[in-house]
């Protein structure tokens, strides 16, 4: 019961943590708190240290060299202050994934759990260290080379961080919770294709939007004040939305194949 109490109050303490390094908003740290209890409830204190890497990893990331995105975070929907909306597009499903371990223990959620950090800590990084490449990424639906920042867009540095991101999670999971070679390796297959299904859902489907005032082509719904227009993209598929069933996907493919 101690430990509980204990375990509470430090996933509050941590929240409110990110609140004061303005890693996450207010309502983004309420989210911290509800998918850190609910990743509690399933997986215990493991469970919350492979979170803690996720979230401060992709924290540091995100600070790092944080002026030179500035013109890069023009083009994105929301810089590196995450909301509830961020917070549950990257852990969100992983909290579910950990609500239903906690009912049915049974390997196959935990492979979702962990595929879902997996791929958040993936696309994560490739967003954040691609970022910094001396060179233009290429769209994947043209091969020319555009703007930093562009949903869709590959560069070297990124698909190397991309790797490496999923590859953390994927060590982290087999210490903490004694997995075989075989379920670490799904794990971080499956964690980067996530990142490679974020990447070709951005380029296809996802909302893209121009300013009125200056031209820029954004992910944000106002720009320079003003309402923008939406030239493509489907409903309701933005950036948060990918980053959830990219992940969820993911997810889910990794269990199936776990099964068969």
């Amino acid at each position: 019961m101690i430990e509980t109490f204990l375990i509470i109050i430090f996933i509050l303490l941590t929240a409110a943590a990110g609140y004061y390094v303005n890693s996450l908003t207010r309502s983004g740290a309420f989210s911290a708190i509800i998918v850190g209890l609910a990743v509690y409830l399933g997986f215990g204190v493991n469970g919350l240290y492979l979170l803690g890497a996720f979230f401060a990893s992709s924290s540091v990331w995100s600070k790092y060299k944080s002026s030179a995105k500035n013109i890069i975070e023009e083009k994105l929907a929301k810089g590196a202050t995450r909301d509830w909306r961020q917070v549950a597009a990257n852990g969100g499903a992983a909290g579910l994934f950990s609500v239903i371990h906690y009912f049915d223990p049974n390997m196959i959620w935990l492979i979702g759990f962990l595929v879902c950090l997996s791929s958040a800590n993936s696309d994560t990084w490739a967003s954040e260290i691609g970022s910094l490449s001396k060179q233009a990424p290429l769209y994947i639906r043209t091969f020319k080379r555009v703007e930093k920042g562009t949903s869709g867009a590959i560069s070297f540095l990124g698909s190397a961080a991309s790797l490496a991101g999923s590859l953390l999670i994927a060590i982290i999971g087999c210490w903490l919770f004694h997995l075989d070679l075989f379920v670490t390796s799904l794990v971080f297959l499956f964690g980067y294709l996530g990142n490679v299904i974020d990447t070709l859902v951005g380029a296809f489907y996802q909302q893209v939007y121009v300013c009125r005032e200056c031209g820029i082509e954004t992910e944000k719904r106002r720009h320079c004040h003003l309402t923008t227009t939406r030239i493509k993209g489907l409903n309701f598929v933005d950036n948060d939305m990918v980053n959830f069933l990219s992940g969820f996907v993911a997810a889910l493919m990794a269990i199936i194949v776990f099964l068969i």
